[in-house]
């Protein structure tokens, strides 16, 4: 049955494509949508103890197409059918062609198909399908800046992953099989100076997917185009990004062995950290709120690789609850500037005030959204962060404090749009009501999955982690120590944006990337065969 959660998007898109002229046509395929996240609910409760297996055309062994649910993956499903149904609700009284509304969800299918996908080739040509279908949706208005940033979007991703492919084809030399399950009990086996290369070329492409250091630039960029619709950038944000995230957890688990044996996780934890402070310094020196908004991704994306890679349990399942949060706040953040700049005109942060006076809809969403993400306590980032940092000490709490400070400074920053008085005369706009319920609902998640956060947690990973009230306090007290640290560094020190703001037009070209990639991959091979 996994196979229908591949082809039920694509019937979805199939459907909008053929009969788009009435908007009843999209509120059944909404519907349609809606049952499909039940589809993909009840996917999730049958894989929590035991993993679900589909051999497409009954092709058992390795030799034919071979989809695999387990717990992380059916995760991964249900998180992606509800983002898209919230979009595809907030996309509703849009007036988008057919074509649009097919593309979306092909991505979609895309994506689940990454997310079941046994094979080493099939998640390449996976990747390279849903590449494809972004980089239109991100050139849908045809606007010829967007076409520039569009296709400097393909052609990264296409040099990206003639690294994994390359890497691939050494696996399989090396065991004979695509089969991931196969490949990884051969690998466990393998000496690990043979296997020093294809990590290298597989994890060059997966942290270009991530937009990592020191690639970390051009995908803001891409998600900021201005003509690129606020859903696709939320998509682009929410949940497209943490396709690469998902790849980098299946193959540090394929390469366990070899992780355990190398330097594989230090290194990937000193790459995190300086991300997560690189995107916090851009993000602060951008104006423009798509722009924050983006870089403030990547920010997480480090802290999220951080998490991963500190060899503790608590750590690895904080930072995988905070992949869920990020998905439902960024979206939510997201969906929210579509709405924002349609009222201001303007996209530049220092120019929107008063939003909650203006749209009370769209102010409270964004509020609930960034206190999410700054992980005021009772939110949602509040629990994954206190995971994340619980059995952290010595320098690299200091560090991790210092990365949510920054993230602090930065919602500090984006926040003020919410409050004050606009600077000129605001034409009243009607935003629709698809829109505010959309927007409304993740900032909401984002205070019921705090709230209730031990519950959530346990019951998406099947693990039983309580939280220590004494602990917990004490992290608090931390986090409000820090907003007042945040606050009288915005007023004092950030005020001055010339100390930051020559890097807001920092940009890379496509042929700087192509050698900051190189420089990646070289950096991984000679520090592991080295170390």
């Amino acid at each position: 049955m996994l196979t229908f959660l591949v082809i039920i998007p694509i019937l979805i898109a199939v459907f909008l494509f053929a009969f788009h002229l009435k908007k009843t046509v999209r509120i059944i395929a909404m519907l349609a949508q809606a049952a499909f996240v039940a589809f993909a609910f009840n996917l999730f409760l049958t894989t929590r103890y035991e993993p679900r297996t589909t051999f497409v055309g009954n092709y058992y062994g390795t030799l034919g197409i071979i989809l695999r649910a387990d717990n992380l993956a059916a995760i991964f499903i249900l998180l992606t059918t509800v983002i898209f149904l919230v979009v595809g609700f907030y996309s509703l009284n849009e007036r988008n062609s057919r074509t649009f509304w097919f593309l979306l969800f092909v991505l979609e299918a895309s994506l689940i198909g990454l997310f079941l996908s046994q094979d080493f080739f099939n998640v390449f040509v996976l990747v390279e399908v849903g590449t494809v279908v972004a980089t239109v949706l991100l050139m849908y208005d045809r606007k010829r800046r967007d076409n520039f940033s569009g296709m400097l979007f393909l052609m990264v991703n296409i040099v990206a992953m003639q690294f994994y492919l390359l890497g691939l084809g050494y696996i399989y030399k090396i065991t004979g099989a695509l089969d991931m399950n196969v490949a990884a009990q051969v690998l466990r086996e393998t000496d690990t100076q043979q296997l020093i290369l294809p990590y290298a070329l597989i994890m060059t492409s997966i942290a270009v997917k991530c937009s990592l250091l020191p690639t970390l630039t051009w995908l803001p960029k891409v998600n900021s185009m201005t003509g690129a619709r606020s859903s696709i950038a939320a998509i682009m944000s929410g949940l497209q990004i943490k396709g690469g995230i998902y790849l980098f957890i299946r193959m540090h688990s394929i390469f366990d062995e070899f992780v355990s044996q190398t330097i594989a996780s230090e290194l990937f934890l000193i790459i995190g950290i300086i991300t997560a402070i690189s995107g916090i310094i851009l993000a602060l020196s951008q104006t423009n709120i798509k722009l924050i908004l983006a870089y403030s991704t990547i920010a997480q994306v480090g802290l999220i690789i951080i998490g991963l890679n500190l060899g503790d349990n608590y750590a690895y399942f904080g930072s995988l609850y905070h992949i869920v949060n990020h998905s439902i706040f960024k979206t939510s953040l997201f969906l929210s500037s579509g709405s924002i700049i349609a009222i201001y005109k303007t996209r530049n942060v220092n120019e929107i005030r008063g939003l909650i006076w203006k749209n009370k809809a769209i102010g409270i969403a964004t509020l609930l959204a960034l206190s999410g993400i700054i992980g005021m306590p009772l939110f949602s980032g509040s629990v994954s962060k206190y995971f994340m940092m619980r059995n952290v000490s010595g320098l690299l709490q200091w560090v991790m404090m210092f990365i949510n400070l920054g993230t602090i400074l930065i919602c500090v920053k984006y926040g003020r749009m919410l409050f004050g008085k606009p600077k000129t005369e605001i034409a009243p706009v009607k935003i629709d009501l698809c829109k505010r319920i959309s927007v409304l609902f993740l900032g909401a998640m984002c205070f019921v999955m705090g709230l209730l956060g031990t519950t959530f947690k346990a019951f998406l990973f099947n693990q039983s982690f309580s939280i220590n009230t004494v602990s917990y306090l004490q992290k608090s007290g931390i986090f409000f120590a820090s907003v007042v640290v945040g606050l009288v560094i915005s007023r004092f020190v950030l005020k001055r944006e010339k100390l930051i703001g020559f890097l807001y037009e920092l940009d890379l070209s496509f042929k700087v990337i192509c050698v900051t990639i190189g420089v990646f991959f070289a950096t991984i091979l000679i520090v592991l065969g080295v170390l």
